[in-house]
């Protein structure tokens, strides 16, 4: 599946008609975000059930500050509306398809329970 293209008008509609989203912040001058870019889009081709989103943090500012974006790339995964993982830093394919694998398996009940706790 092709990546989407974030924008702060589009946000609200992919995040809650998707269960899963990975979110990628990324800025064109950014060498480790064209070095990470290819295992974002060979992943999304893998894993056709989620939404793979990128973010163009000069062209959005506001969604990166939402996000407290401090430095990219960063990465985002929402399930079921509820943000699950955020870090900065490429990964290494076979780390980005662990944490794919990691955000599959989590209980939502669980997370929704510790969130509200």
């Amino acid at each position: 599946m092709a990546t989407v293209e974030l924008t702060k008008d589009n946000f609200e509609e992919v995040v809650t008609d998707d269960s899963f989203v990975i979110i990628d912040f990324w800025a064109s001058w950014c060498g480790p975000c064209r070095q990470f870019a290819p295992v974002f889009e060979r992943s999304s081709d893998k894993h056709e059930d989620i939404v793979f989103a990128k973010v163009d943090t000069e062209a959005q500012p506001e969604l990166a500050g939402a996000f407290n974006v401090q430095s990219i790339p960063t990465l985002a995964v929402i399930r079921d509306n509820v943000l699950v993982f955020q870090q900065a830093g490429a990964l290494p394919e076979n780390v980005f398809e662990d944490l794919v694998g990691q955000a599959r398996g989590l209980d939502m009940d669980e997370v929704r329970q510790s969130v509200s706790e």
